[in-house]
């Protein structure tokens, strides 16, 4: 094996140089700041671009999650979600999307067991070493119920309104995803001609709308979109014909833990099987807990104004407003929001029976086939 040289001393030499002979010091220290130069443009580049970073983690398992794709989208109030590039989670479930996220917020999106899971980068939030979660996807329910669905009748000129409310509680650690046969199943009269607006807010995400499909059963419709863990929200109007004081009829197909029929205020809704739950004071609406399968109720009046279409820009007592807390995309809902905001975030405290000799109690349990 050949020996290896020395390298040459660099200190002054005692030999004389010749005044033709150029120094190596200049270039000893060029090459030097080259080499730095170098170095720290390697640094800058590695950052530019590995700008989004992290892992994704199943959470049904515990474990980082190979083979999800992760896209990165750009939001533009005006192009919509634009998709700038995407990776595949490695072994040990890390992925890197070598762009820079400037300008306008950013949406990841995470396909895995066929449901997409949806991550908000807000300008200025970091974008590595990020963690997204995912779950396995089951065609069974599991965990998943309908722990509340609520349907406002808003009756005016001859033609009725009805808006539906259903809230899926998934307390699991699957995701329920059944696309041949939909996650929400619907009674759509046939006087609505099978037209119905369709929108679904996931757990933590904003309202999108969603296509229904119509079933082999009569007045049957479904919806195909994945109930994730956690609170999934679905949210459907229509219109049918109505004529004061004559009977209106539908179905309950959901297995609802709790259901509620509910009169705006000016509105007055009676029948058989209705357990009044008296006014609720925000926006006046009446409610009534519901424990069967079909309904038939005779509404008379029309929608007055209430307390809260007055109270849009904010409450003076510092409450926060409906609107931010269950944000719509489609106007006159304001009643269903707040009957909704009562139920969920202030209980049924809030409830008293039009006689006012105490609190109303639910009584709405039960399990539909």
């Amino acid at each position: 094996m050949p020996s290896l040289r020395p390298l040459p001393s660099l200190r002054p030499s005692s030999r004389k140089v010749r005044r033709d002979q150029p120094s190596r010091r200049p270039f000893l220290g060029s090459f030097s700041a080259s080499l730095r130069l170098c170095g720290e443009l390697l640094v800058l580049s590695t950052l530019a671009h590995a700008a989004v970073t992290g892992t994704v983690i199943n959470k049904t398992t515990g474990q980082p999650q190979a083979g999800a794709t992760v896209a990165l989208n750009k939001l533009d109030p005006q192009a919509g979600i634009t998709l700038i590039d995407q990776a595949k989670s490695d072994a040990q479930g890390k992925f890197t999307i070598s762009q820079e996220v400037t300008g306008p917020p950013h949406l990841i999106r995470t396909a895995y067991d066929g449901v997409t899971y949806n991550h908000m980068l807000p300008p200025g939030s970091p974008t590595t070493d990020l963690t997204i979660e995912v779950y396995n996807a089951s065609k069974q329910p599991g965990s998943a119920k309908v722990s509340k669905h609520m349907l406002l009748f808003e009756p005016s000129g001859g033609q009725m309104e009805i808006n539906e409310i259903y809230l899926f509680d998934n307390d699991g650690k699957t995701a329920w995803n059944d696309p041949g046969n939909g996650t929400l199943h619907f009674f759509l009269p046939a006087a609505a001609g099978g037209q119905a607006k369709v929108e679904v807010t996931a757990p933590g995400g904003m309202a999108i709308g969603a296509p229904m499909a119509k079933t082999s059963k009569a007045d049957i419709y479904e919806v195909d979109y994945p109930v994730k863990p956690g609170e999934t929200r679905f949210d459907l109007t229509y219109s049918v014909p109505y004529t004061e004081g004559q009977p209106y009829e539908g179905k309950i197909v959901t297995k609802d833990e709790n259901t509620y029929l509910i009169a705006p205020n000016g509105v007055t809704m009676t029948g058989d099987g209705l357990n009044d739950l008296g006014i609720e004071q925000r926006t006046q609406a009446h409610l009534f807990g519901f424990g069967g399968a079909t309904y038939k109720v005779l509404l008379t009046g029309a929608p007055a104004a209430s307390p809260a279409d007055n109270a849009a820009a904010g409450d003076q007592d510092g409450a926060p407003q409906i609107e931010q807390i269950m944000p719509r995309l489609y106007d006159k809902t304001i009643p269903i929001l707040a009957v909704a905001l009562g139920i969920l975030a202030l209980g049924f405290a809030l409830l008293y029976r039009a006689q006012g000799n105490g609190p109303a109690k639910e009584s709405n349990e039960r399990g539909r086939g």
